[in-house]
């Protein structure tokens, strides 16, 4: 009801405008959903912060704004009679003609009302991002998962998004990695495909075990960084060798969950790492402490009461993190072709990293390097727990490898698909059975996350993902297929708009739940939050479980079937549409 709140919007400042003149600019009518349905669609709470600048009772208020209200004409056509409830509150019931015109107008259109931004601007998602040379695991599930999600959202709502994958693809690892390639494989430096690196975290640990253990390989290391920073020829293709292998094993894991990223890596922020230093110099931020380049942040002190710093450059002429963040910042908001021209830049990371980027984020601010207007948002997530409330790990205490736990939720789901079967002495082929049980696996880990507050920790538990009761994918999937097979079992009666007609209880309550949609496609997009969405999409199949319980559909009188059987469209069309924009496909059958 997205539009219809935006039209009440107006006419209730219009109305407030009327009513009292003398006030000042800035009302506001304090327009929210009723908290109860008994109190109609809407309230308006704008009447009481009033009543102490123009020294009237908060009901006085209400009363000369009701009155304005109901001699608009755009409002009687909108809404039934106003009721003033409590100290002042207005509550206010869109006409039901109102609401059978909106339900007929999402019958015929693919985005179910929800309208595209009026001014689209370009936005990055900066989300995943893996180191190469390590393997993906269940930490980078959730910053991939929620940043997909995101992204899905914003380029429905008409944004022009780019995903990007900041994968760490640089840095002193490098020296380790190379000399290691160098020396155990050198035939990969002449000949194409002379050897596959295969499992790359084992080649990792072996280097890092060498690199641990023997001073000479350590020196040898260290110099190769300084050959990689400096160009080396050699060098860089060993690191190209290194990169494409992760990329990939990364590769295979987005196509599983149908992921799609721009990579662009840490190294290619390297030539812009030189403009961040001049550019804060000139700022008048930068500052030398104990040889270090630093911006000192404002409001933010450490144990000494001292303020802390961002480090840009290191004592030893380095760069770091902090100086690579900062450039990428500045190339995402610069101009084209000079960088992206985004006016919204989104992190999607754990929450431990909230300190460095809010450092980060202010040291931009203070350089100027954010446009007016522009918004620099850091989206943080909790960690993925055991159903012990520790972190998740494998029982041998290694960090559970994604591929892994992805493998797990589908043989799960095929187990469960296999014992349905059996129980309901169905026969289906193999290829069905895969079909559904990889759809069904990936789609209940993936719901499984983004169900929750993102910025809680939450515990991962195969059984209650896959359970086919609760706020789960598998009953959201089940609920589609099952509400689809009836509207399909109606045939294809298409109630036009003069003749959708409603007047039980239940099916106005499943016509404002599914009008609620674009407002909650809206909240997302703001807010960021896609539990929001889950919410939604599991309140809306309770809703629709109601109606069909208590409302004859199939054997309804031939004047209400037609109606009926457009609710039941529209909510698994709905459903559809809601749980694709978290990226999880739907089923014919399960």
């Amino acid at each position: 009801m997205l539009s219809l709140s935006q039209s009440l919007d107006a006419q209730l400042r219009a109305a407030m405008q009327r009513a009292f003149p003398e006030a000042d600019a800035g009302l506001d009518p304090q327009l929210a959903p009723a908290s109860k349905p008994e109190f109609g669609d809407f309230q308006a709470n704008g009447a009481l912060p009033l009543a102490k600048p123009l020294k009237q009772a908060p009901r006085q208020i209400a009363t000369a704004i009701v009155e304005q209200l109901q001699a608009d004409p755009a409002f009687t056509d909108l809404c039934l009679e106003p009721q003033i409830a409590g100290p002042g509150f207005i509550n206010l019931t869109i006409r039901p003609e109102r609401l059978a015109a909106e339900v007929a107008a999402r019958l015929g259109d693919e985005r179910l009302g929800v309208p595209a931004v009026e001014n689209p601007a370009p936005v990055v998602v900066d989300f995943s991002s893996p180191n190469i040379a390590k393997e993906m695991h269940v930490g980078h599930l959730r910053s991939t998962i929620i940043g997909d999600s995101l992204a899905r959202v914003l380029e429905f709502r008409g944004h022009t998004v780019l995903r990007l994958n900041h994968v760490g693809d640089w840095g002193t690892q490098f020296g380790m990695l190379i000399t290691h390639l160098k020396q155990v494989a050198p035939e990969a430096l002449d000949t194409a495909d002379a050897v596959d690196l295969g499992d790359l975290v084992a080649f990792y640990r072996e280097a890092k075990k060498r690199f641990d253990d023997d001073e000479a390989f350590q020196s040898t290391s260290r110099d190769e960084v300084v050959k990689l920073q400096g160009g080396d020829p050699v060098s860089l293709k060993a690191w190209g060798l290194l990169c494409d292998q992760s990329r990939r094993e990364f590769q295979k894991i987005y196509d599983r969950l149908d992921i799609r990223l721009s990579e662009r890596g840490e190294s290619f922020y390297n030539p812009f790492l030189p403009e961040v230093l001049d550019g804060l110099k000139a700022a008048e931020l930068l500052v030398t402490d104990d040889g270090a380049q630093c911006v000192f942040l404002e409001g933010v002190q450490g144990k000494d009461g001292k303020p802390l710093p961002v480090i840009v450059q290191k004592s030893d002429g380095g760069f770091n993190y902090a100086t690579t963040d900062l450039a990428a910042i500045r190339y995402r908001f610069g101009a084209a072709p000079e960088g992206d021209g985004a006016r919204r830049v989104v992190y999607v990371t754990d929450a431990g990293q909230a300190n460095h980027f809010a450092g980060v984020f202010q040291v931009a601010e203070r350089a100027g390097w954010i446009p007016d207007g522009a918004r620099l948002e850091h989206v943080p997530f909790g960690l993925v727990q055991g159903e012990d409330g520790k972190k998740l790990k494998t029982r041998a205490g290694d960090t559970v490898r994604l591929r892994d736990l992805l493998d797990e939720a589908v043989e799960r789901a095929e187990t469960d698909l296999r014992s349905r079967l059996k129980e309901e002495e169905r026969s289906e082929s193999e290829e069905f059975i895969q079909h559904v049980a990889g759809t069904v696996g990936l789609a209940a880990v993936k719901y499984a996350d983004l169900s929750q507050n993102r910025i809680t920790n939450y515990q991962f538990s195969f059984d209650r993902m896959l359970a086919l009761q609760g706020n789960t994918a598998p009953y959201l999937l089940y609920a589609v297929v099952r509400i689809a097979g009836i509207a399909r079992k109606g045939g294809d009666l298409a109630a036009t708009k003069a003749q959708l007609q409603f007047s039980e209880p239940q099916e106005w309550a499943l016509v404002r739940e599914l009008l609620k949609f674009d407002a909650v496609i809206a909240e997302v997009e703001e807010e960021l939050l896609p539990n929001r969405l889950c919410s939604y999409l599991f309140e809306l199949s309770q809703v629709f479980n109601r109606f069909y319980d208590q409302v004859p559909v199939l054997k309804a009188d031939p004047e209400a079937l037609a109606s009926r059987l457009a609710l039941c469209r529209l909510t698994a069309d709905t459903l559809r549409l809601g749980l694709g924009l978290l990226g999880i496909a739907t089923l014919d059958r399960m």
